[in-house]
């Protein structure tokens, strides 16, 4: 079906995305949306096989299955799962407007229907409890102050039984170097000022990472690092 249409129908998103998000100040994610959109395509290390591995064990999802991926910026993950299963429903959910115009733009030229984006915060998502069947989410710590708002938002939105895969950077250098960049750049051709996210990338120790899920009642927790990258895979009882 359309993306047009996804609404309509009984798909668990929002129906009213802007009003959701009280004004900002300026951010780098609209400013020099082109250079994240770059990274996250070309730089950063796709996850996509491990994602399917870890929520579903290799079986395709269950036709009807509902997928939201937070901060999911030019919709990579939320567009290549669709592509991948075209019998379920991927929902993308970011704040930045110029992020989903590009992940709209994608999922349109490839005819991807089963894939659509919302404007929301990731903190206060207009969504009902119980709402998906499994939730990604990749590098949103970097940037996110309330982490553990941020969790207890996945966990209130997942069905019972369901699976939230969240991927991380473990070393604050490498992390670092989009945020550096798109502050270089921003600096270069509008202005040093205003913007909200921090000049560093925040990055989580293991024990602080694994603390990040200790304060709810999750059936299960899987917590690994790979290379520059640390994992959990947590699923609701």
């Amino acid at each position: 079906m359309p993306p047009t249409q996804i609404a309509s129908q009984t798909s668990p998103r929002a129906t009213s995305n802007h009003a959701t998000l009280p004004k900002q100040t300026d951010s780098l994610f609209e400013r020099v949306a082109w250079l994240y959109v770059f990274c996250r395509e070309r730089l950063f290390r796709d996850d996509t096989n491990r994602i399917i591995s870890a929520i579903w064990q290799n079986r395709l999802p269950p036709s009807g299955t509902h997928v939201i991926e937070l901060g999911c910026g030019p919709g990579f993950y939320s567009r290549k799962l669709a592509q991948r299963f075209p019998h379920i429903d991927v929902l993308g959910v970011d704040r930045s407007e110029r992020q989903l115009l590009r992940a709209r733009k994608r999922v349109s030229a490839g005819y991807i229907l089963n894939c659509s984006f919302e404007r929301v915060n990731v903190l206060s998502l207009p969504c009902a409890d119980g709402s998906f069947d499994a939730l990604i989410a990749s590098r949103i710590f970097t940037v996110l102050s309330e982490q553990q708002r941020a969790v207890t938002e996945m966990f209130r939105i997942l069905k019972s039984g369901g699976r939230c895969f969240i991927a991380e950077p473990r070393y604050a250098f490498w992390a670092s170097i989009p945020l550096f960049s798109m502050w270089l750049l921003a600096s270069l051709i509008h202005s040093a000022n205003g913007y909200r996210e921090p000049t560093s990338a925040t990055v989580l120790n293991a024990k602080a990472f694994k603390e990040l899920f200790a304060d709810l009642p999750w059936k299960s927790v899987r917590i690994w690092q790979d290379g520059r990258y640390q994992y959990a895979l947590c699923e609701k009882a």
